[in-house]
């Protein structure tokens, strides 16, 4: 590296240093790599993200920092290096071993027609007939169609591989993806909420809202209409509550049929507006069994809305809106607590 792209380098660490503790964010090669590059300002699109992220939260949680690095910063051959190369493995393993079958066959094979040819060096000596000539002839055919098939069989197992290879690179960004969404709905799943959520109790508490939600007599649609329309139910209901979600609200699967939003710099009273909008919402909602060719339009939500206080774990602000939640259920269902001032 030259000494002025060495001297570029520092500086952008000098500016990128100052703005990752303003904003508490954490010193991980990911974040020191997404602030390198935003200091750098050589992508405007990362940067407006970055910033409407930042004017949204206070900071930058961790899904988010993952996510505009692997959109704006990481190598596309680098995400899930791991699992790409455990696959990897395994394919190689499977190759190693039709190797070895294929050279121990070969050699087999090659045992047995290095004793045919002797035996056709003996035919002038020890006068065979035609008939014994015509099965050494057999055999050697017979032979050479053997190793032929097992060759065919490794060449197919090359082929096969090289199309698991080009399949893994055209799903390692499905695969990446899959780590932080939920498979059924959409939204982000728990291990984000958990991420997210100790990010932002440790960057930016002040103001962030947590609601939980809850789908009304769930075990009902599963028991009534079956599975199918259950997976329907949830689906519909995670794209009413992400519809709903403005100003940094991000939703998430909690587990079943719970979901959960983190509203960033906000109050109880503006995160339980935007959870009574929600709830609003989903009454709307209207779905066809077409097995019964019914309409479901039955379809509600409790929620429990909590803010996080001076002194306050996680742990303690997940138990105060789940209680809430609860209470929500208790009461008769579909309404949100607490009740508005």
């Amino acid at each position: 590296m030259s000494l002025e792209l060495l001297q570029a380098a520092a500086l952008n660490l000098k500016k990128a240093v100052p703005l990752m503790l303003k904003h508490k964010i954490p010193t991980t090669p990911v974040n020191y790599a997404l602030w390198y590059t935003y200091v750098g300002e050589q992508n405007p699109e990362l940067n407006q993200r970055l910033d409407t992220v930042i004017a949204q939260y206070n900071t930058c949680p961790p899904v988010s920092s993952e996510l505009l690095y692997r959109q704006y910063v990481a190598d596309p051959v680098e995400l899930d290096v791991r699992e790409m190369r455990q696959n990897l493995d395994a394919m190689v393993t499977e190759l190693s071993q039709s190797l070895k079958d294929t050279n121990l066959d070969a050699n087999e094979f090659q045992s047995r027609i290095e004793s045919n040819f002797e035996k056709l060096n003996r035919i002038e000596d020890e006068g065979f007939s035609v008939e014994q000539v015509l099965d050494l002839v057999r055999s050697l055919v017979k032979e050479s169609d053997n190793i032929r098939s097992s060759t065919e069989f490794f060449t197919g197992q090359l082929q096969k591989a090289q199309t698991e290879i080009d399949a893994l690179k055209k799903k390692l960004e499905q695969t990446e993806k899959d780590v932080l969404y939920d498979a059924l709905t959409g939204c982000f799943n728990r291990r984000a909420f958990d991420s997210d959520f100790a990010g932002m109790l440790a960057q930016a508490p002040l103001g962030t809202c947590v609601i939980l939600a809850d789908i009304d007599h769930f075990k009902v649609f599963n028991d009534t209409y079956g599975h199918q329309l259950g997976d329907q139910v949830l689906r519909a209901v995670a794209k009413r509550l992400q519809e709903s979600c403005r100003d940094g609200a991000k939703l998430y699967r909690f587990g079943g049929e719970e979901f959960a939003i983190i509203v960033p710099k906000s109050q109880l009273r503006i995160a339980r507006q935007l959870a009574e909008a929600m709830r609003r919402g989903l009454e709307k909602l209207s779905l066809k069994d077409r097995r019964k060719d019914e309409r479901i339009n039955n379809i509600s939500a409790s929620f429990g809305v909590a803010q996080w206080q001076e002194k306050q774990t996680g742990m303690q602000l997940i138990e105060a809106a789940d209680k809430l939640l609860y209470d929500a259920k208790r009461l008769g269902r579909n309404r949100v607590l607490p009740i508005s001032n």
